[in-house]
């Protein structure tokens, strides 16, 4: 006999809190991301964001 293994997965509801909690939460990081990486003084880490901009086609000068 085979054995299955079925997973049932249960989705809960978010609530609109809950959700802008989230959405607020995601772009604080990303604005950090972007800062840090923007104005840091570490120049490996400026390149590989600055060569990000240029592949993504972002102007940034």
């Amino acid at each position: 006999m085979p054995i299955s293994s079925a997973k049932h997965s249960i989705a809960t509801p978010v609530t609109l809190s809950q959700r802008l909690v989230i959405a607020v939460g995601a772009c604080l990081l990303g604005l950090s991301l972007v800062y840090f990486a923007g104005f840091s003084h570490i120049e490996a880490v400026h390149n590989a964001a600055h060569d990000t901009r240029h592949s993504a086609a972002f102007p940034c000068h």
